[in-house]
């Protein structure tokens, strides 16, 4: 007779964090509470959106000519930067109890004893391959398969946007999206938690994914505002990238707080 295999440590240690129910408009709350958080505490986060920014105005001014590698460096570093909000995250939190929020709450959330032993780090690093892999292949995509040269963003609207004879911007659309979408079940809530709870680094991923499959319109809702409210940051020369960029890290962590019960369990 067949055995059922036991479960994994992770996954026992995932099932600690309960899961609870939302309806499917409350990301719109998140956001609403992710802007009082920045307009109550606004240094940190507007220091960090201005970093995010100049990295950004830095990408360009390096690639400004290698469109092909600027396309997939800036999608690719949206996949990383959820671990960089983290000092972000702790502002939130500690506005959330009523304590001292301020630039030095961010600042000491990078420190190596707040970090769980660098379990933070290990994930961002993750993050950071994944980030690299969808460089390489979007450059990979357009520069092996485009018609012609894209060294400007209007060469790659007119050779792979509009180029009504090829599929590339279907095929580069669709591999983003591949890689996307595991990226954002394995981190949507992780680093919160990460930061919040001792707990390792898969158990936080597992509580992601038993998170977005437990929910998986209003999870896609939150995934398309994000994406929506950055292209708009982007579009504005990167400048709103200031503002967007810490508001949806404290709206991320109050979808953290909404979505995973941590009752009872010890706190970092």
């Amino acid at each position: 007779m067949r055995r059922d295999r036991p479960d994994s440590p992770a996954l026992i240690e995932s099932r600690a964090f309960g899961v609870r129910n939302i309806p499917l408009l409350r990301p719109l709350g998140w956001l609403a509470r992710g802007w009082r958080d920045l307009v109550r505490c606004p240094l940190p986060g507007l220091l960090h959106g201005l970093a995010l920014a100049l990295f950004g105005g830095a990408l360009i001014a390096l690639a400004r000519d290698k469109f092909w590698l600027l396309s997939g460096a800036f999608t690719g570093f949206l996949l990383v930067a959820p671990v960089l909000a983290t000092g972000l995250y702790a502002v939130s939190r500690a506005l959330e109890k009523g304590q001292r929020a301020d630039l030095g709450v961010a600042i000491a959330a990078w420190k190596p004893d707040r970090v769980q032993g660098g379990r933070l780090i290990i994930f961002g690093l993750l993050l950071a391959f994944a980030g690299t892999g969808w460089v390489l292949t979007s450059a990979s995509l357009v520069t092996g398969f485009a018609p012609a040269k894209v060294n400007t963003p209007l060469d790659f609207l007119r050779v792979v946007v509009l180029n009504e004879q090829s599929h590339l911007f279907e095929i580069w659309l669709a591999m983003g999206a591949f890689l996307a979408a595991p990226v954002y079940a394995s981190s949507v809530v992780a680093i919160p938690l990460l930061l919040d709870r001792q707990v390792s680094v898969l158990a936080a991923v597992l509580t992601s994914w038993r998170v977005v499959q437990a929910h998986p319109l209003p999870m896609a809702l939150w995934a398309a505002l994000l994406m929506a409210l950055t292209v708009l940051g982007m579009a504005t020369a990167l400048a709103g990238l200031v503002v967007v960029a810490p508001w949806l890290a404290h709206a991320s962590w109050h979808a953290y707080r909404d979505l995973v019960s941590t009752a009872g369990l010890e706190e970092r």
